[in-house]
């Protein structure tokens, strides 16, 4: 039997995002779909950013904000809750204790978790602080200590991963083989505009419990 195709991400927009959803399952173009779950929180969380410097994309069907050609925040909507990914978190001081990791192999993002839609519209300046604080801290080199694997994460797989729990559980699930076999696909390329697309190549198989070259 034939593979089935990998459903079609949409990274049209944010304002398409917003009107019809991610694309990531077969919720896409419906009511039930999870962004539809949050409609004042992502809003307000896309205000934020909007009033920064940060060029807004699509990405891994996700918003995502960039400054110099660097993946900096992203903004994610779940079944639970909804939730603004800082991926150089890690480099940031927590004064209001609000960062969480994404995951347990996350070493650089740390999120600020939502689970009530007005719940962001009432913390803008305290999101403000911290969107700041993460441009400041790129800006001015902050570097984070990277952890000693044999062959380093891909920036790119990893921001795929922080913005997907199901992604992540299924990453968790493969075999250091498997594992290894998408980082060296991914950062086998140099420019981070080739990564991104393989990174977005090794989902489904990621979904699937493949390796990049399991068939």
């Amino acid at each position: 039997m034939s593979e089935q195709p990998p459903r079609a991400i949409n990274n049209e927009s944010v304002d398409s995002y917003l009107e019809i959803g991610c694309g990531r399952c077969d919720r896409f173009r419906t009511p039930e779909c999870k962004v539809h779950r949050w409609p004042a929180g992502l809003r307000a969380l896309r205000s934020v950013l909007q009033q920064t410097e940060l060029e807004e994309t699509m990405k891994w069907g996700s918003p995502t904000y960039t400054i110099e050609g660097k993946n900096l925040i992203m903004i994610g909507a779940f079944n639970d809750d909804y939730r603004l990914s800082l991926l150089n978190g890690a480099a940031l001081d927590d004064p209001d204790d609000v960062l969480e990791k994404p995951g347990p192999n996350s070493h650089y993002a740390r999120i600020v978790r939502f689970r009530e839609d007005a719940d962001a519209g009432t913390r803008t300046a305290q999101l403000a602080d911290y969107v700041a604080r993460s441009i400041a801290a790129h800006k001015a080199g902050v570097s984070i200590a990277k952890p000693q694997d044999a062959e380093q994460m891909p920036d790119e797989l990893q921001a795929a991963l922080d913005a997907d729990p199901k992604l992540q559980a299924a990453w968790d699930a493969l075999t250091p083989g498997r594992q290894r076999s998408h980082i060296l696909q991914v950062g086998g390329a140099k420019q981070a505009t080739t990564r991104e697309r393989r990174a977005q190549a090794c989902v489904p198989k990621i979904l699937a419990g493949k390796g990049f070259l399991d068939r």
